[in-house]
């Protein structure tokens, strides 16, 4: 490949490469057969359609003559006093939400850049919990905040304000959690809010998979009308059509804030997408009312399949936390890094999964061929890093028989690997 006769920017060359790709070309190398499949826990992907009302409704809406121009900037009245509507179902029905808060975005990752563009600037600082990803795309600075294994990888308040510093403009959170799966309790929610408030900083929360909470209690009450302060002056709340309603393709996001502050959304949604996708808008907005059983029975599902998932991994494997698409998974091999275990499970064992490094690299890696590997000449001489043990594992995309022969392959594949396990130590 020939090279470019200019430079490349800074913020391109230093955004890590996606990591999806990175596994599929481990599980390539794995040879399959109709009695022993490929196990694909890797993508955070719904593994059903949408219901037929939904898929007979976009087929109309896309060949609809209304469905080829521009609409709103901030997407289709109807679907966003829909969302809100939800949204009261979820939050409770005293939450103060209009339908002028709301504006649609294609997909959830444009919500977030359009949120992080309207409040940091170049050289800015935003706290993230770690595993995290990262802004370097925009010159901003992502400070870390490390959470860990024996609090449920959930955050701390007190170590996020010893980090906070006059270059902090945002503390953004994911709840449930993508990649851990750790879901954040109301009162941690609100504690952020309050620090946020306390600091004058912009708390953002992609919240894309709240509606797998099973509890049947709100997420959290920082919409409540009964709130000491209104959320407008602190809150940005993300979400994601794809995982709720199952539409990862047709790209449907939302921002939910302050109505000033998607003054300046408007501005630069403007010069990054002109307006969301019109066909899938059009389907959903009557229809959403009717999808709250699919939705809930979905969830219901996912909560099982958790369970399953728990109960069938071997003793050796610890689940750290659950919810959401994903559970977050430490494995057994002492002196073994996550990286190396992954790409070996994809390899030999038919098991694609992400490891933690995916999800904390700071700094663009190489992308250099990756030769074979002398698996007897990876165990380091001595223990590895805690969070050098950990493995993301997406439950959503499987069904359960899938389930069972992934935790059935975990544990063969200990005595096929001869490394040294926990129980082995000297």
């Amino acid at each position: 490949m020939s090279a470019l006769g200019f430079r490349l920017s800074r913020g391109a060359l230093t955004t890590i490469a996606p990591p999806i790709p990175r596994a599929y070309e481990w599980a390539s190398r794995f040879k399959a057969t109709p009695s022993h499949p490929l196990l694909d826990m890797s993508q955070g992907v719904p593994g059903i359609p949408p219901p037929e009302a939904v898929q007979s409704a976009l087929g109309a809406a896309a060949a609809s003559p209304s469905s080829f121009g521009y609409c709103r900037w901030d997407g289709e009245p109807s679907l966003r006093k829909a969302l809100v509507n939800e949204m009261k179902l979820v939050y409770g029905e005293d939450s103060d939400l209009n339908a002028d808060d709301a504006a649609l975005t294609s997909g959830c990752n444009l919500a977030f850049v359009a949120a992080a563009m309207s409040v940091v600037d170049s050289g800015d600082e935003v706290i993230l919990p770690v595993p995290w990803m990262t802004l370097n795309l925009l010159g901003v600075k992502a400070i870390p905040l490390h959470t860990r294994s024996e609090d449920g990888f959930t955050p701390s308040i007190d170590r996020c304000r010893e980090l906070i510093t006059p270059k902090t403009k945002a503390i953004v959170l994911v709840t449930p959690n993508n990649p851990t799966g750790a879901t954040y309790s109301p009162s941690l929610i609100a504690s952020f809010a309050n620090l946020a408030r306390e600091k004058n900083l912009a708390l953002i929360i992609d919240e894309t998979y709240r509606d797998f909470i099973v509890t049947g209690a709100p997420p959290h009450g920082l919409f409540s009308r009964t709130a000491t302060q209104s959320w407008r002056n602190t809150f940005i709340h993300l979400f994601s059509f794809s995982k709720s309603y199952c539409l990862p393709g047709h790209r449907l996001g939302a921002i939910v804030a302050s109505p000033v502050l998607l003054e300046s959304v408007r501005s630069i949604l403007d010069t990054l997408q002109i307006c969301p996708p019109r066909p899938i808008q059009l389907a959903l907005a009557p229809l959403l009312p009717s999808l709250r059983t699919f939705v809930k029975d979905t969830a219901e599902r996912l909560h099982a399949r958790h369970a399953l998932f728990k109960e069938r991994l071997p003793p050796h494997w610890r689940v750290g936390a659950q919810g959401g698409y994903f559970a977050f998974v430490r494995h057994p091999f002492l002196r073994v890094k996550a990286v190396d275990v992954s790409r070996r499970l994809a390899e030999e064992i038919g098991v694609v999964s992400l490891p933690s490094v995916f999800f904390s690299e700071e700094t663009r890696q190489e992308e250099v061929e990756e030769a074979a590997v002398d698996w007897s000449k990876v165990e380091l001489e001595n223990d590895v890093d805690e969070e050098e043990r950990w493995i993301r594992f997406s439950v959503a995309n499987v069904d359960d028989e899938k389930v069972k022969k992934v935790c059935q392959r975990l544990g063969l594949c200990e005595d096929i690997f001869e490394w040294k396990l926990e129980d082995d130590r000297v």
